[in-house]
């Protein structure tokens, strides 16, 4: 299933986005010309679709391929590097070049190709991925991730010299372009790989303000050699009634080394329906296309 980049990819920061050209106009004063630049947010990559959205070689497994697609309007180049991130506790990557104690990187051992390509509106590309396993690899996880950089376009709409000419004389146009790629997990496992994971620290966090939603706070708790990978899936239970689905998360992971990732849900409350004299419950299991295993199950009662 071909999934949209969204806010369940990282990028080179742990963000997402697509090119953005902001033009800026000023007039000159004399001789001084005053430019303020502002910093400004982008949205999510919305024009590629990937498939899948992290890869994992376990056993005999030695090749993978990743297809993506351009669903915008105009072609898009991009870079591809493999490069290594670490997890926070709150699921932010930040990238690294050194591993700390019971950090292990998949790079050494990662190939792909191709590295530079152009996909046209509407056209597809595939990225194949091989590992090359050293000899005497230690059992364990070892993780990196295929980084997928957007490269600025070259059509007439990035020239600064066009840009200028649409605008009225005496001005000066300054294009601010912000390309930030996305990135997918690229795991290789060895040996006899494990991972438990407990559900701990649940709380209902009820919203300060009138209109928002409430929300559940958690922790996941992992331990073992290997990485877990699943959904959650919040449900309410009234006293002497039927369990409700009012929150779910997808595709949440805990990575090596990490012991804990601490989450925070929304919660959809439907209406007519208040979390009052009941149960919240919470399970953490995995992806259906995995299997749909429970892996751990929480619960606190609600008065």
């Amino acid at each position: 299933m071909f999934v949209k980049a969204g806010s369940d990819f990282q990028s080179a920061t742990g963000a997402q986005g697509e090119q953005v050209n902001q033009i800026r106009r000023y007039r000159p004063l004399g001789l001084l010309i005053a430019c303020c630049l502002t910093l400004f947010s982008v949205p999510a990559l919305a024009d590629l679709m990937i498939n899948p959205t992290r890869v994992v070689f376990e056993k005999n497994q030695r090749a993978a391929s990743i297809d993506l697609i351009n669903d915008g309007t105009k072609p898009a180049s991009y870079r591809v590097n493999l490069v290594n991130r670490r997890m926070s506790e709150d699921g932010q990557f930040s990238r690294v070049e050194q591993a700390v104690p019971g950090e292990q990187f998949a790079d050494s051992m990662v190939v792909f190709s191709p590295r530079q390509f152009t996909i046209p509106a509407g056209g597809s590309q595939v990225v194949r991925i091989a590992v090359r396993k050293p000899a005497g690899l230690a059992a364990g996880e070892y993780r990196s991730h295929l980084s997928f950089d957007r490269l600025p376009d070259a059509d007439e709409a990035t020239n600064i010299e066009n840009v200028n000419k649409k605008l009225p004389p005496n001005e000066i146009g300054v294009q601010i372009t912000a390309l930030i790629g996305v990135s997918i997990p690229v795991i290789v496992r060895e040996g006899n790989t494990r991972a438990e994971v407990a559900i701990s620290g649940v709380e209902l966090r009820k919203p300060a303000n009138a209109g928002q939603p409430p929300m559940l706070a958690l922790q996941l708790n992992r331990s073992g050699n290997s990485s877990v990978y699943g959904d959650i899936v919040v449900n309410f239970t009234p006293a002497g009634g039927t369990a409700t689905v009012v929150g779910r998360v997808s595709g949440l992971a805990v990575y090596t080394p990490n012991p804990l990732r601490r989450a925070t849900i929304n919660l959809q409350v439907p209406p007519g329906t208040s979390l009052q004299n009941g149960k919240l419950s919470v399970l953490f299991q995995e992806r259906a296309d995995a299997g749909g295993k429970q892996l751990a199950e929480a619960s606190i009662a609600i008065p």
